[in-house]
């Protein structure tokens, strides 16, 4: 069992424990070590400075070799022992007493041991006292892993809420637009124009749910490029993203067009976090944008024998970006502003842009002139691609 904790944290987790140990042998030095393959960590000590020691110049390297305890009357004639710091000098280090700590699955990863300057004898209580102690330590530590392991699912849980709530805001807010048209509208429009709203809704929330499928699927990346399954191509690469961004774009006046290099529209590829990455930038895009602006989109391969790259493209005419700000996004430190009509920001989804393509070996590119509007540039590898049929 791997505890994987930071051991120079330890030390008030274990301290009474430790002065226990000592106080239970009578012994003045006791210490709670914890041994990997190449060093000793004193986790906790009573009566001796806690130092990191190359695991060959321990005692307790022998302790943990052992079922039930390790015993030295006299470190200082042991051949094996009798030069160690501590022993040949300073307090001049006489008796070792350890207990190995053995783990719920049989391992021994440390020890907890008792010294002294003078040889010591210790009951038969005493040790059964001792072992109690050293079960009790490897009990602590296992429970200290868990909660580390909980404090790690629940801050990944709350960045997949802060996500899934990121990315569908935007999205919701164009259906809500479109609905709110409607209701206004009431008794107004004709058949068609509530037909075709009706559709806009439903293929807008049909999308929306596509792509909360994706944000929430297990965040490990493949890698190596998968057998495509559920793939698409850059005519429905297309449509979703019409489908899902046209709704906002009409609430806020905005011409919204996707654009696909036709002699490759069929060519299937896997979408693994795709959609993901394109709803970033045009939410983005959509948020930076003024009323009666534009936004463009362009899907593309770049086709070799041995280089198959997807190429995006998510332009606007929105309020720009200062060459400061855009050293930020490369970096990845970008902070969270308010859209042309008062969006809120979340501050994640440029980070998250970035994050997810890195994840897919992908480049961003950004070019941006205050007041113009922002080129976002994308080369993603896609590995082999496939013709539909």
């Amino acid at each position: 069992m791997a505890f994987d904790l930071d051991y120079n944290t330890l030390e008030k987790e274990f301290e009474e424990l430790t002065s226990l140990a000592a106080r239970v042998a009578g012994t003045e030095v006791s210490l709670l070590n914890l041994i990997d393959l190449y060093t000793q960590w004193t986790v906790a000590g009573h009566g001796f400075p806690m130092v990191q020691t190359p695991r060959e110049n321990s005692v307790c390297q022998y302790t943990i070799l052992e079922q039930d305890h390790f015993e030295v009357k006299n470190l200082q004639e042991d051949e094996r022992f009798k030069d160690l710091a501590g022993v040949k000098d300073g307090q001049m280090l006489r008796y070792y007493f350890g207990v190995p700590l053995r783990t719920p699955d049989g391992h021994n990863v440390g020890s907890l041991c008792v010294l002294d300057r003078n040889e010591v004898t210790l009951s038969a209580d005493k040790i059964d006292l001792l072992k109690a102690l050293a079960h009790e330590i490897v009990k602590r530590l296992v429970l200290l892993k868990e909660v580390r392991l909980l404090h790690s699912e629940l801050t990944e849980s709350r960045t997949v809420n802060k996500r899934v709530a990121h990315d569908v805001r935007g999205p919701i807010g164009g259906i809500m637009g479109l609905t709110k048209r409607l209701i206004q509208k009431e008794g107004m429009s004709s058949p068609e124009e509530v037909l075709k709203i009706s559709q806009m809704i439903h293929k807008s929330s049909a999308s929306l749910l596509a792509l909360a499928d994706e944000i929430l699927l297990p965040n490990q990346l493949p890698t190596a490029q998968p057998e495509i399954k559920d793939g698409m191509t850059l005519a429905s690469f297309k449509e979703a993203l019409e489908q899902l961004f046209l709704p906002q774009a009409t609430e806020k006046a905005i011409s919204f067009v996707v654009h696909i290099n036709e002699a490759l529209r069929d060519i299937t590829f896997t979408k693994t976090r795709l959609m993901q990455i394109v709803v970033n930038l045009v939410s983005n895009a959509l948020k930076f944008t003024p009323p009666l602006g534009e936004i463009s989109v362009y899907l593309d391969f770049t086709l070799t024998q041995n280089n198959r790259v997807l190429q995006i493209q998510v332009q606007d005419t929105g309020i720009g970006l200062s060459q400061d700000q855009v050293k930020a996004i490369l970096k990845g430190q970008t902070p969270s502003t308010c859209g042309t009509q008062g969006e809120l920001g979340y501050g994640m989804g440029l980070q998250l842009v970035q994050q997810l393509l890195a994840g897919l070996n992908g480049k961003l590119g950004v070019e941006s002139t205050p007041g113009q509007g922002s080129t976002f540039e994308l080369a993603i590898p896609i590995g082999t691609v496939l013709y539909s049929v």
